[in-house]
C-alpha cells in the first residue's frame, strides 16, 4: 500500500496561518522517547520534515482535492517503516478512507503548528495526535471535542488508568478530550548484576533504597543515576515527590521538602553525581549501561538495554517502584501522545469511528504491532501482548499496584518544567537554600497557571 501522507512542507492545504512561524515550546523529553519507542517523552526525532512523503504528495492532494477520503489523520508517526502496514489496518478496521498529513518531527515546530491550526479554525484536519504538553495547553481551550458523550464514555473510561484520564486529559468541564494512544511508565530500572554483586535482593522501601546507594557508591559508581537536565529533571523531581507523599503543586507541603532534601543529600553523600545535570536521556542510558549506576527511572521499555545486550532479568530490568510513606502506596507517573478531535472537523462522524477503534482492543492491537506502542488499557494488554514481551509482566503490575498517575504540569508547561529544573539546579549546587527552593517553587506553580 501506498503512504498516502502529506509532507507538512509541501502541502498548501493547511494554509498561510498555519504555516506561519516557529516559537519555543517543547515536545517534553519524556513525552517524546516514549513516543518513538517516548518522553516531557520520545527525546530523539531524526528524521526529516518531508522525509518519506514527498512521493505520495500527488495521491494525498488528489483525494483531498476530490473529497474521497473520510477524513484526515495529522500524525507523528508517518517516518515509522511500518506506518503504511498501521494504515491499512486502521482502515480495514473502521472501513475508512484516511488521509495523512506528516506532523513536523521538530517538537518546536509541531506545537506550533497544531497550535496554529487549531486556533485560527482550520478545518483541514479532523484528527491531531499531541502529547501531555500540549493536552495541558488545549483542555480548556473549547478547541477540542470532548467525547463523553461518544467515544471515552463510562465503561470505555473506566478501562483507562484513572489518574492519568482526570489529571490529564479531562478539561474544567469534566470532558475526556483525548484517546491516550499507549501506556508508557517512568519505570524503575535497576542493574541485577550490581545487586548481586552488593548482596541486596529487593528495593522495597526508602531504607532498602538506602541500603542500596550505601553499599554501591564507591565514587567512581553511584547507587542512583539520573537525568538531571533543566528540562528533563522534573520528571524525577515529581517522581520522588510522589514517593513522599507529597504535592507538586504544594510547596507548603512537608514532604515536598522531605523529598528535595533527599535528593540533595544522594548527592552530598556521594551516592548521585553532580555531571548529571547536563544530561538528557541520551547521556544517561550509556552510562547505566556501562555500569555507572545501580538504579534510575526512564521512560520506555527498555529498547536501548536491548541493543546493548543488557535486557534482562540478570542484567537491567524494570523493578516495582518503592514505597517510602508509612502507609505503602506506590506512585508512577504514565505519559500518552493521545488522539483529540478538532472542534473545526467537518467530518466528525467519521472521526468519531475512528477514535472508538483506537480507544478499543483493535486500534491498540495495531499499534502494539506496527509501532511496538504498549496498549493504554490493561485488559487489552492482557490479551493483546505474548508474555515473551519483558514489559508485560512489570507493566501489569504497575498497573494494579501502584497509584497511576499523571504528570503535573501547568498550561504554561514549558516554562513551568524549565524554571522548576533551574531552580532544582542551583539548589543541588548549594547555590541556594531549601527555603529558597521552597519560596520560588511555589511562585512558579502560581505564575504559570
Amino acid at each position: 500500500m501506498k503512504k498516502r501522507v502529506i509532507s507538512l512542507m509541501l502541502c498548501g492545504t493547511l494554509g498561510a496561518a498555519m504555516l506561519a512561524g516557529c516559537g519555543s515550546s517543547s515536545g517534553s523529553s519524556s513525552t517524546e522517547s516514549t513516543a518513538s519507542q517516548a518522553g516531557t517523552q520520545a527525546a530523539t526525532e531524526t528524521a526529516s520534515e518531508t522525509g518519506t512523503a514527498s512521493d505520495s504528495t500527488t495521491e494525498s492532494s488528489g483525494a483531498q482535492d476530490n473529497g474521497d477520503y473520510d477524513l484526515t489523520l495529522y500524525s507523528i508517526m508517518t517516518t515509522d517503516p511500518d506506518f503504511d502496514q498501521w494504515l491499512a489496518d486502521v482502515e480495514a478496521g473502521t472501513g475508512l478512507n484516511i488521509n495523512v498529513i506528516a506532523a513536523p518531527t521538530d517538537s518546536d515546530t509541531r506545537q506550533q503548528k497544531i497550535t496554529t491550526m487549531l486556533s485560527t479554525g482550520d478545518s483541514s484536519v479532523d484528527i491531531i495526535e499531541i502529547n501531555d504538553e500540549m493536552s495541558t495547553t488545549f483542555k480548556n481551550s473549547g478547541w477540542l471535542v470532548g467525547l463523553n458523550d461518544t467515544v471515552m464514555t463510562d465503561d470505555i473510561r473506566d478501562k483507562f488508568p484513572q489518574g492519568y484520564v482526570s489529571q490529564m486529559i479531562t478539561n474544567n468541564d469534566g470532558q475526556v478530550i483525548g484517546v491516550p494512544g499507549y501506556t508508557g511508565y517512568l519505570a524503575f530500572w535497576v542493574n541485577q548484576e550490581i545487586m548481586d554483586e552488593v548482596g541486596i535482593d529487593s528495593i522495597d522501601n526508602k531504607d532498602d533504597f538506602m541500603k542500596y546507594m550505601e553499599a554501591v557508591s564507591d565514587g567512581s559508581r553511584y547507587g542512583y543515576g539520573g537525568s538531571w537536565e533543566k528540562t528533563y529533571v522534573f520528571n524525577e523531581i515529581a517522581q520522588f515527590v510522589n514517593m513522599f507523599g507529597g504535592d507538586y503543586y504544594d510547596w507548603t507541603n512537608p514532604a515536598n521538602k522531605e523529598a528535595m532534601e533527599f535528593m540533595h543529600d544522594l548527592v552530598k553523600n556521594n551516592e548521585t553525581s553532580l555531571d548529571q545535570l547536563a544530561d538528557k536521556y541520551e547521556q544517561m542510558n550509556p552510562k547505566a549501561i556501562d555500569g555507572k549506576y545501580g538504579c534510575w527511572f526512564y521512560w520506555g521499555t527498555g529498547s536501548e538495554y536491548e541493543a546493548a545486550d543488557m535486557l534482562g532479568a540478570d542484567k537491567i530490568h524494570q523493578a516495582m517502584i518503592p514505597s517510602f510513606t508509612d502507609d505503602g502506596q506506590r506512585y508512577i507517573f504514565t505519559d500518552s501522545w493521545s488522539y483529540v478531535l478538532n472542534a473545526a472537523s467537518t467530518h466528525q462522524d467519521a472521526a468519531v469511528t475512528f477514535l472508538k477503534y483506537m480507544a478499543d482492543k483493535g486500534g491498540m492491537e495495531a499499534s502494539y504491532k506496527y509501532f511496538s506502542r504498549y496498549p493504554a488499557r490493561a485488559d487489552v494488554a492482557e490479551e493483546v501482548v505474548p508474555d515473551s514481551d519483558p514489559a508485560k509482566e512489570m507493566y501489569s503490575k504497575y498497573a494494579s499496584e501502584c497509584n497511576v498517575m499523571g504528570r503535573p504540569m501547568l498550561p504554561q508547561t514549558m516554562e513551568f518544567i524549565s524554571a522548576m529544573g533551574t531552580i532544582f539546579q542551583s539548589y543541588v549546587r548549594d547555590e541556594i537554600t531549601i527555603d529558597d527552593f521552597l519560596t520560588q517553587a511555589q511562585s512558579y506553580v502560581e505564575q504559570y497557571q
